[in-house]
């Protein structure tokens, strides 16, 4: 503890209660987004004759949505602030997952077909209609699933950016993001089981209710921020030693020039200016689309690959262990104040190694297919220590959108990367989706795998590679350490 803190007395500790907050509400937002992945292959597609490239197709949408909706989810956040604006987004996404239960209902009454078995066995133009139908309602709710949660990470890293001081922001990026791991971990032993559940007892096909009761948690969530947040200053919770330890930055030499002067509002085009920015964005689109690709297709991965269905045992047991070694990635957000403190590195050439390091571990995924011959647990092994360098790279790329912007532009900047991540997404989802459709027709054959499996490998190769391809570019564009400074 410093001289200063000694002099103000024992510090509070209000910003990792915040911090925990974030967690949670990351958790809820991929609970939401998992859903569509973990019900479409054995409860969805059976009824409504979806192929390979109709789920594609709407995990696409998603993500060229989400993507746009990230470019003014941050300036709404900066416009709105933190408390509001995120009260907003939590709203619109679970609304957006509670609508995709009523898909079924809509498409029934479209189709004028009202029993499921009926839908189940219908043939020829009429399924061709179903399919497309059901698609285009799922594609609906979809939407306004990702308008909302387009404005989670930037409001969660804007409220990082007002907590906690720039050598602990990856740290604390680290612990709420590891919510994203969290919820993927609850997802695979929750949700085909409560889709079963429900099914079983005739409360519609099961999936429905697994929207509604997922979608319910972000409520719960609004009514805690609703009375646990305010800014620092304003937080009676945060006492005069930990608003000090908060604001230690603006003590620094560096951020003497940035700490004078009144923040002003940067504009769009302004951002763009700043190379700064292109390497945030860059980096995330290269490899946004990695994680959303494990996310969405590890279920139907196991299924089409290994012939498990999302509510098997197995399944189940493969996904949780898959991402109980992703959070491994809560440690990832440390490395770069370990390097600090051994080394005196600033905090971006301190994230830049940490990044490298990371960028270095997905390239085991160039192995996931081949070892998969042998034992279906080294494919799941693999994924989830590239999920894990995922989430370590993602908390400390956002934690550079801190170190070189001020905060009254962290929220647009971190939009701007979503957007771009998004696109980087719906440009692997789409793909995914139509090659590996393609590759079941034809049984193409790829590098001696045939069929599906072929398609995988491809895609495992392209994910392997996206990490370094990215810091490589971001080293060139921002080669050292240069904090924008606003006139």
């Amino acid at each position: 503890m410093s001289t200063n803190q000694n002099t103000l007395g024992k510090m509070s500790n209000y910003r990792w209660t915040i911090c925990a907050m974030l967690f949670f509400a990351t958790t809820v937002n991929y609970l939401d987004r998992q859903v569509l992945s973990l019900t479409w292959k054995d409860f969805i597609a059976p009824e409504f004759h979806w192929t390979d490239a109709d789920y594609g197709d709407i995990t696409a949408v998603f993500s060229i949505v989400y993507a746009i909706a990230n470019l003014f989810a941050g300036r709404f956040i900066d416009w709105l602030g933190t408390k509001k604006g995120y009260l907003w987004a939590i709203f619109v996404w679970s609304l957006g997952a509670c609508l995709h239960a009523v898909c079924g209902w809509a498409t029934e009454h479209v189709v004028g077909i009202h029993d499921a078995a009926a839908m189940i066995s219908a043939t020829g133009a009429v399924a061709s209609t179903i399919a497309i139908t059901s698609v285009y309602f799922f594609i609906a709710a979809r939407v306004i699933l990702s308008v909302g949660e387009a404005g989670n990470f930037p409001a969660a890293i804007k409220v990082t950016a007002e907590y906690f001081p720039k050598k602990d922001r990856a740290f604390s990026t680290s612990i709420f993001n590891a919510g994203a791991t969290v919820g993927a971990l609850i997802a695979p032993v929750t949700i085909p089981s409560l889709a079963r559940y429900f099914q079983s007892i005739g409360v519609g096909n099961g999936w429905e209710m697994a929207f509604i009761v997922i979608g319910g948690l972000g409520i719960v969530w609004m009514g805690m921020w609703m009375f646990m947040y305010k800014k620092p200053h304003e937080n009676p919770r945060v006492n005069a030693a930990e608003i000090a330890y908060i604001e230690q930055d603006k003590l620094r030499e560096e951020d003497k020039a940035v700490s004078e002067k009144p923040e002003r509002k940067m504009s769009f085009m302004e951002c763009l200016q700043y190379p700064q920015a292109w390497a945030f964005a860059i980096g995330k689109f290269m490899t946004d689309g990695v994680w959303w690709f494990f996310l969405f297709w590890t279920p139907a991965y196991i299924s089409d690959v290994y012939g498990f269905s999302s509510d098997s045992g197995t399944a189940q047991l493969l996904i949780f262990v898959l991402y109980a070694i992703t959070m491994l990635s809560i440690y990832g957000g440390k490395l770069p104040t370990i390097i600090i403190n051994k080394t005196g590195m600033n905090p971006y050439a301190a994230r830049m190694r940490a990044m490298f390091i990371f960028a270095l571990f997905p390239l085991l995924a160039l192995f996931a297919q081949p070892l998969g011959e042998y034992s279906y647990w080294y494919p799941i092994i693999i994924i989830g220590i590239a999920g894990a360098a995922h989430q370590s790279w993602s908390a400390n790329i956002y934690s550079v959108v801190g170190d070189m912007f001020p905060k009254s532009a962290v929220a647009t900047i971190t939009g701007l990367g979503g957007m771009a991540g998004g696109i980087g997404s719906f440009l692997i989802n789409k793909g995914s989706g139509t090659l590996f459709t393609y590759a079941d027709e034809t049984q193409m054959i790829f590098m001696g795998f045939e069929g599906k499996a072929a398609g995988y490998f491809i895609i495992f190769c392209i994910c392997a590679v996206a990490y370094l391809i990215g810091w490589c570019i971001m080293k060139l564009l921002v080669p050292k350490y240069k904090p924008i400074v606003l006139n």
